[in-house]
């Protein structure tokens, strides 16, 4: 019989080589853009979110990784989802998935009308519109790359948590990128540094490292690689996944057209 050869070790998180082939492709990103926007997509700007995505889940699976390690598991379940954006508060994304979620029941908090009574839990819409909870199954091939290049694999509960938070947060950026265009650039910009108690304080940043420009660049009926990364410094508030995130979609941008 012939010896078959070794297959490579997964481990840790995936090399930079790996990182320049983002596992949401550029056309799942355009269908979820076309969901809330009629505006044209351009390469460029769909690399560029399905960079951003690719970070922000890459980020999240990590913390669920490090909470399943502590007990010698390398299955994920959904409380190491929630060990992980309670350990980084910088993970919290997706918000709209939590709320359908029973992962996250009872964590959110209790409900209150505007008489003081607790509102009803919300029900499943049967609206055969397209939205980004009816849409999220489309993210599951990705999210199974992203375990595998960290060499764990999760229970269906957690797949389908990180399959919502994936497509309420491309959604979302999709929104406000459509947003940046149509007002022409970020009206209101900050930046929050988050930092660990255990950790050194990270070196500071360039005044203008995030600031908006005085006016964006481009037509009014397209959506761009900066228009994206616009979008993404509303959507991630500071700290280091932001600067990961701004940085990695710019690299894997480089070789794309502008257009």
């Amino acid at each position: 019989m012939t010896a078959q050869p070794a297959r490579p070790e997964r481990s840790g998180p995936e090399t930079a080589s790996g990182m320049n082939v983002p596992p949401f492709k550029p056309s799942l990103v355009k269908a979820v853009f076309r969901d809330v926007t009629p505006m044209h997509v351009s390469r460029a700007a769909a690399w560029a979110a399905a960079s951003v995505t690719r970070t922000v889940l890459t980020e999240i699976i990590d913390g669920a990784r490090r909470a399943a390690a502590e007990e010698a598991r390398k299955k994920l379940t959904p409380g190491d989802l929630v060990s992980a954006i309670d350990r980084n508060v910088e993970l919290e994304v997706g918000h709209k998935w939590y709320d359908h979620s029973p992962t996250f029941r009872g964590l959110t908090g209790v409900l209150y009308d505007a008489d003081g009574v607790i509102a009803p839990s919300r029900k499943r819409s049967r609206s055969r519109k397209p939205s980004a909870l009816a849409g999220a199954h489309r993210f599951e091939a990705g999210v199974k790359k992203l375990l595998w290049g960290q060499g764990v694999t999760a229970v269906p509960a957690m797949v389908r948590d990180l399959d919502g938070i994936a497509s309420v947060f491309l959604t979302d950026l999709a929104r406000d990128a459509a947003m940046v265009v149509r007002e022409g650039g970020v009206r209101r910009f900050g930046t929050v540094t988050v930092v660990l108690s255990d950790e050194p304080a990270p070196t500071p940043l360039p005044k203008d490292a995030f600031r908006a420009p005085a006016a964006r660049r481009g037509d009014g009926r397209t959506i761009g690689r900066d228009d994206v990364l616009a979008a993404t410094t509303m959507q991630l508030f500071g700290g280091r996944l932001r600067q990961r995130a701004l940085a990695e979609a710019r690299e894997a941008t480089q070789n794309t057209l502008a257009g």
